[in-house]
């Protein structure tokens, strides 16, 4: 095996030169060295302080200085921005949990409560991740017409497709130039370097920690970097990391790490999961008994390629609803069960609006729903989609040729309509990224934690996180027990009184869920909210 390594790590290198490869997955070969912790570096001082204007009630904030480069320790430093939500009963406070909300690229400063009995024992720590939001700013832009170009639509045509590979590379050949030296120091595991330097200076011996969908990887990367300060860890919605990186094969590498993690195979569980309830609940506006509701959606998805549809909101104006609008429309009514009623209604609009026989353009009324949420809570300040890309390509493999991307998404949209090309073309920046983080973490995964990670999937589909993700990486874990949620759609938390029960269980006690434990939502696709909620 160290043979074939080390053949694998030539070729790379060839590879890398030629162009084949992008420069991020130039790995170095393991050398069963410790990995890089955060090799002495100062622990901060943390001092709370009232938040600015615009953030939410009852939290606390602080500015931390934390190493730009890990190698430095003791050089060069960046700010990240921190915020506290305290515990509501503190003379019984148990600790602090810290949390992700994920992306990458979300703001993390403003935590939510978790549960009702979390949020009454812990204080909840976010924070925004180096180069994000209010922490110090990665920016390659200077205005949204630029930042764009990184962040367009998946395309469609040959027009678009040669549109896009070529604003993509013009993005990043702008980072490169006017991103500055933070760009080299984005990757996950330097976040959570700064995650345990932030322990510290809170004064917790071990971490808690909730992290969801990229929040999961930041979690997993801590309990393998960390494995002696690992207290009670929740992923929620989870990447698996080996996808995440580097893939199980050599050829692996040769794909895009947004093809190898099979995000459009869960959407597409997510969205036949949909369907199956719509045609068994009469609340359902796409329902229509006798058909075949997938194929009603796919007779929907022709016509759109011929023809956007013409919907009106209410109130609003007349709106071209593309093919692109319509697949991520669907794609982030898909994040949340609940959402379940709107998503039949715009479905049924759209086949009202696309029905050469019905439609008359315009007449069509319905809301337009929006693509998939961003994670965390917004506050003024920059967020561009430099700060997301600049994490995933640091810490992924991916060809350095963009061309390739056409065909995976091609690939991947024969399993998954439209779901393929969303979210495979996702990562194109990745194939001229122009930097590479030293310091990145790509496995082993398998280090023995002092206490278990908990490892939450819904069964029935997840639109970014295929439950398989779940799965697999209770597996690769040195300690790891995995709950499931009989539900779709993306995270748990917040939808089962099982899964919010056993997190109160596993944080407040120490104690796991049973092995192979499945809960239920709390309510079906097409029931309508509860008071409380």
């Amino acid at each position: 095996m160290g043979g074939f390594r080390r053949r694998m790590a030539v070729l790379g290198s060839v590879l890398v030169a030629a162009g084949v490869l992008s420069a991020p997955q130039a790995q170095a070969e393991p050398s069963g060295e410790q990995p890089l912790g955060t090799n002495g570096a100062a622990v901060p001082e943390v001092n709370w302080a009232e938040c600015a204007e615009g953030a939410p009630e009852s939290y606390e904030c602080a500015e931390v200085e934390v190493p730009l480069s890990y190698r430095d320790p003791h050089g060069e430093t960046i700010t990240l921005a921190v915020g506290r939500l305290p515990a509501a009963d503190q003379d019984h406070k148990l600790g602090t949990i810290f949390y992700n909300p994920g992306g990458p690229g979300g703001s993390g400063r403003y935590a939510p409560e978790l549960t009702d009995r979390l949020h009454e024992r812990f204080d909840i720590v976010g924070f925004d991740p180096r180069g994000i939001h209010e922490s110090t700013p990665l920016r390659c832009f200077t205005d949204d017409e630029e930042a764009a170009k990184l962040a367009g639509t998946f395309p469609v045509t040959i027009q678009e497709k040669k549109r896009r590979i070529a604003e993509t590379a013009e993005a990043t050949a702008s980072c490169a130039e006017n991103a500055g030296p933070l760009v080299n120091h984005m990757s996950t595991a330097n976040v959570a370097r700064d995650m345990d330097l932030l322990r510290q200076a809170i004064g917790e011996q071990q971490l808690s920690y909730y992290g969801i969908s990229y929040g999961s990887h930041l979690g997993t990367v801590y309990a393998n970097l960390f494995p002696d300060k690992v207290g009670s860890v929740v992923i929620d919605a989870v990447l698996d990391p080996v996808e995440w990186t580097e893939g199980y094969r050599p050829v692996d590498r040769f794909a895009p790490f947004s093809f190898r993690l099979g995000s459009h195979g869960g959407a597409q569980r997510a969205l036949e999961t949909f369907l199956g309830a719509c045609e068994n609940d009469e609340r359902c506006a796409f329902r229509e008994p006798g058909q075949d509701l997938l194929a009603k959606y796919d007779t929907v998805l022709d016509r759109l390629l011929e023809q956007p549809a013409v919907i009106t909101p209410p109130g609003g104006e007349p709106t071209e609803v593309t093919y692109q609008t319509a697949v991520q429309a669907t794609l982030g009514q898909l994040y949340d069960a609940a959402s379940s009623a709107s998503l039949g209604e715009f479905l049924q609009a759209l086949a009202d609006a696309t029905d050469p026989d019905v439609a008359t353009k315009g007449s069509v009324v319905a809301e337009i729903p929006e693509g998939p949420p961003a994670p965390g809570f917004q506050t003024p300040g920059y967020i561009g989609p430099e700060q997301g890309v600049a994490v995933m390509c640091a810490d992924s493999a991916n060809p350095g040729t963009p061309w390739v991307w056409d065909g995976f998404a091609r690939k991947a949209d024969r399993e998954a309509r439209g779901f393929g090309s969303q979210w495979v073309w996702m990562s194109l920046p990745c194939a001229t990224w122009p930097v590479a983080d030293e310091d990145s973490y790509a496995g082993p995964w398998d280090r023995q934690t002092a206490n278990p990670v908990l490892v939450i999937g819904n069964s029935l589909g997840d639109p970014a996180t295929p439950y398989d993700d779940a799965v697999s990486t209770s597996r690769l874990l040195g300690d790891a027990r995995l709950l499931t949620l009989e539900s779709f759609g993306h995270g748990a938390n917040g939808n089962s009184e099982c899964v919010d029960s056993a997190m109160d269980r596993y944080f407040i006690d120490g104690e796991l869920p049973e092995e192979g434990t499945v809960c239920q939502p709390d309510r079906a696709p097409f029931d309508p909210p509860s008071q409380a909620e």
